[in-house]
């Protein structure tokens, strides 16, 4: 067993063009099972979140998927995978994933999946969580992001230490090792004890 057992997954409701893509997501599933940790997702059975999350379950994981009453039409086609916890809004998804994962992992997604994994790694600079925040950059998905987290830093925007925040690595074997040996670097700005996530939540 690993430092964290419940692991959040971004990612598309889509699949993307590439079926690198779609490995990506499949073999990330068997990493968890493989390891024994159970998922926590955004609740879609379309796209790559329907391919994690059945694979998943499929290998005796639980799954939890978290999903806006107004998605569930949208995200969710035929029957639901584990169990679904309906929420009233984005706000309220992203706080009740954040609360329940011991880490985070962003699969290649588009809008939303940028948001969830950004909103993630500013909650860990302000010091609301000290969890792992896992970055799958599969066939360099993620390169041109990365590569603005450095120009930020370069640029004196984001503080050198917490540039560590972001772990990433191409394959997921490799990804939740770094991941498991990852030391929060950063100076975070508020302590967890003054800012936690649901009251921090309710402020955006």
């Amino acid at each position: 067993m690993g430092k964290f057992t419940r692991v959040c997954v971004f990612c598309g409701s889509k699949s993307g063009n590439k079926k690198i893509f779609s490995d990506a997501a499949l073999d990330l599933g068997r990493q968890l099972v493989e390891r024994k940790m159970d998922l926590v997702y955004g609740g879609g059975s379309v796209g790559l979140m329907g391919l994690v999350s059945q694979t998943v379950y499929d290998g005796g994981s639980h799954v939890l998927g978290i999903i806006p009453t107004a998605l569930v039409p949208i995200e969710i086609s035929g029957e639901t995978v584990g169990e679904v916890l309906i929420v009233s809004d984005m706000h309220e998804r992203k706080a009740e994933m954040a609360r329940r994962a011991d880490a985070f992992i962003a699969l290649p997604g588009g809008y939303g999946t940028f948001e969830e994994l950004l909103e993630m790694i500013t909650w860990s600079q302000l010091g609301i969580h000290n969890k792992p925040v896992g970055l799958l950059n599969v066939d360099g998905y993620y390169d041109s992001l990365l590569g603005l987290f450095d120009k930020s830093v370069e640029e004196g925007f984001v503080n050198p230490s917490a540039r560590h925040i972001v772990v990433s690595a191409k394959t997921a074997r490799e990804l939740i090792q770094r991941m498991e040996d990852y030391i929060p670097l950063h100076e975070q700005v508020t302590s967890s004890q003054s800012c936690n996530v649901e009251e921090c939540n309710a402020n955006f």
